[in-house]
């Protein structure tokens, strides 16, 4: 298994929905440090990896993910929920989940519909998936409000579903490879440089805990920073060009177009790098980058990352679009930086 891989597999193990990131950053943090590359946190709670006392290059990506939150106990015991992100319920539904207390106490459940049983529900397969007709069943034995809260389980508690990792052909499949793959990407790239490159090299690396609330990116960048790459998935799926195996560069999403400069760059360092490669749009997206912009920082903005399929769902990307994603980060550094 390559390297990046195996560091993907490693990070989508950590549950990191939106808000309850500190335990992925923590073991971000921990695996950068042992290889001599210096950390620290903005009081916002991004991490930002740097061996330079003023980095002029920002390369962001985000370590949260779609997840859920316990909204309520219903009569039977069991949970309903609140969603954090953009679920795709129907692609959710029968998936496993823990749910987290604020004491540290871990419960199991299941997403379903509600009676979700075909010998008692003829519109079972017809009913629309929405939040208020789904809960969380709870494998705990519960027959009243009365008997979960005994558990310790309140509003407010986190859950996080299982990613389902698979490595199969070269493909990865899972849930939240948005944006754990660019940040495998972004990870494995730091190890190839060392802290003795990165000692030399005026580029820092921030791994945000809030992009899928849209304010991941908005705050808390090195005061020298004069460009900022983004690194998040690129979309795969019809009206698109994006594509498993290569790096999409994008030219403008749903916020406006991205810089043209930093984009023509990245396109050239593409072709004569031979790394595989699409320029492409993407109708209903939005970014850490995004988040930047509109907070006003002075600083130009690009994106790319690895091609992903059925976004927000059971994800699936390819180990070449990963390592085209790595290997087009690294060509820009190295023109930029004369490395």
């Amino acid at each position: 298994m390559e390297r990046v891989v195996e560091i993907l597999r490693e990070i989508l193990e950590v549950p990191s929905p939106t808000g309850y990131t500190k335990d992925v950053l923590t073991h971000i943090e921990r695996r950068l440090n042992e290889a001599g590359i210096k950390t620290y946190y903005t009081n916002k709670g991004a991490l930002i990896a740097t061996n330079h006392p003023e980095p002029e290059l920002v390369i962001a990506g985000h370590v949260d993910t779609l997840g859920a939150m316990v909204k309520g106990i219903l009569p039977e015991g069991h949970l309903s929920f609140t969603s954090i992100g953009g679920l795709v319920l129907p692609t959710f539904e029968g998936e496993y989940c823990t749910i987290i207390t604020r004491s540290g106490k871990h419960y199991r459940g299941t997403l379903l519909l509600k009676n979700p049983s075909a010998h008692v529900n003829k519109e079972v397969r017809k009913k629309e998936r929405k939040e208020e007709d789904m809960y969380i069943r709870l494998d705990a034995e519960v027959e009243k409000k009365e008997d979960t809260e005994e558990l310790g389980i309140r509003p407010g508690d986190f859950i996080v579903f299982d990613p389902k990792f698979e490595y199969v052909n070269g493909f990865v499949k899972a849930h939240f490879l948005d944006d754990k793959a660019s940040v495998a990407a972004m990870i494995d790239l730091m190890l190839d440089l060392g802290p003795e490159t990165l000692k030399n090299l005026p580029v820092a690396f921030f791994f945000s805990p809030y992009e899928e609330v849209g304010h991941g990116g908005s705050s808390g960048y090195p005061i020298s920073t004069k460009e900022l790459l983004v690194v998040d998935m690129g979309v795969v799926g019809k009206g698109v060009v994006g594509r498993e195996t290569a790096v999409s560069i994008a030219a403008k999403d749903a916020t406006g177009p991205y810089d043209y400069e930093m984009s023509t760059k990245l396109i050239e360092l593409a072709e004569k790098k031979d790394i595989p490669y699409v320029v492409d749009i993407f109708p209903y997206y939005g970014s850490d980058g995004s988040a930047a912009l509109r907070a006003g920082w002075d600083f130009r903005v690009a994106l790319i990352g690895p091609g992903v399929h059925a976004s927000h769902g059971m994800e699936r990307t390819h180990v070449k679009g990963i390592l085209a994603t790595k290997e087009l980060l690294r060509a820009y550094i190295e023109e930029k930086f004369g490395i």
